[in-house]
């Protein structure tokens, strides 16, 4: 049976207007696949080159590092956690090769570089529907645990 991975999702720390996870496919020690798919309507695209819309590769980027960095932190850190995570995205390095249009999918994988002391970096790729390479990205984070000052908050 293919795990869906809600419990991870439900700690991902978005508002539905800024989630960028639709599913995540894999997920384990080494790394994750997960996907969205930008709706054909959304507001950004009546104003990214109108006469011809694009994704913002912004956009794209904080899709790769919701799933690659947040989605995979979350699950190395599963049991460490109690709450929803506080996350610092610290760097990243992106080229982009394809233009991602309105309502395509966006599958992202990625995979574990270095992880320890809460820090996390990943190298992630982004493909569309055709299975063309979208966006390769090195991406850096890190987590904050609960701590003594933060009791009681």
């Amino acid at each position: 049976m293919k795990e869906n991975y809600q419990d991870i999702l439900a700690l991902l720390p978005y508002g539905p207007n800024f989630c960028f996870v639709d599913e995540l496919l894999e997920l384990n020690e080494e790394g994750v696949i997960g996907q969205y798919r930008f709706a054909a309507d959304a507001p950004f695209y009546a104003d990214h080159f109108p006469e011809d819309p694009i994704t913002p590769g912004v956009l794209l980027l904080e899709c790769m590092a919701q799933i690659g960095l947040v989605c995979l932190g979350i699950y190395l850190l599963k049991e460490e956690l109690q709450e929803v995570p506080k996350i610092a995205f610290s760097s990243s390095k992106v080229n982009f090769y394809q233009l991602h249009r309105p309502g395509e999918l966006l599958r992202v994988e990625a995979k574990k570089k270095l992880f320890r002391l809460q820090q996390l970096r990943v190298t992630a790729s982004a493909y569309n529907e055709a299975g063309d390479l979208v966006a390769k990205a090195e991406l850096a984070g890190m987590w904050t645990k609960k701590n003594s000052h933060d009791a009681g908050k």
